[in-house]
């Protein structure tokens, strides 16, 4: 819990409003028709105040959707860091993969997270090697990381939000990734 404390210290981890966490449009006019994966955008990373771990908010683009994922303290610190403008005096593991990558001509179009079974979410890497389309399994809190360095879009596919609002406790209490 040593990694908590620095977030803390250092004024890195964002607050998202109570209202965020289980955020739903409250409109009367009906949601959009469009269905496949959307484009989110990380809401906030709050400690939870229970149990004190990590935790991200997303959020659709499309339909303000929110869910919430619990991380651990170093996934934490390695997506807070480059979403406050921090540069590490040493790389992080994310931003190794980064040089490289560019370095052997591979580029991050973007991240999808694609599923939540059994209280786990999984995600996939969509790269671009020497021209030629590849995708790798990774740990959403990997590929967010990964995804904020590179500038590259992060997605959640529908079924993740569905799933993700049926747990015990709504999103905010969302499974570990």
């Amino acid at each position: 819990m040593k990694m908590i404390g620095r977030l803390g210290q250092i004024g890195i981890v964002l607050i998202v409003s109570i209202g965020l966490l289980g955020a739903r449009d409250r409109s009367t006019a009906p949601p959009p028709s469009a269905t496949g994966p959307q484009e989110v955008t990380v809401a906030g990373l709050v400690l939870d105040p229970d149990t004190q771990q990590p935790t991200i908010v997303l959020q659709g683009k499309r339909d303000k959707r929110a869910f919430a994922m619990v991380i651990g303290p170093a996934e934490a610190t390695g997506i807070a860091l480059p979403l406050q403008n921090v540069t590490p005096p040493r790389p992080l593991t994310h931003d190794l993969f980064l040089t490289l990558f560019g370095r052997l001509n591979v580029s991050l179009t973007k991240a999808v997270i694609t599923d939540l079974r059994d209280n786990t979410y999984y995600a996939t890497l969509f790269l671009l090697v020497n021209g030629t389309a590849m995708e790798l399994d990774s740990r959403p809190s990997d590929a967010i990381a990964l995804a904020i360095r590179a500038k590259a879009p992060v997605y959640a596919e529908d079924r993740v939000f569905e799933k993700a609002k049926l747990l015990p406790g709504g999103p905010a209490s969302g499974p570990r990734i």
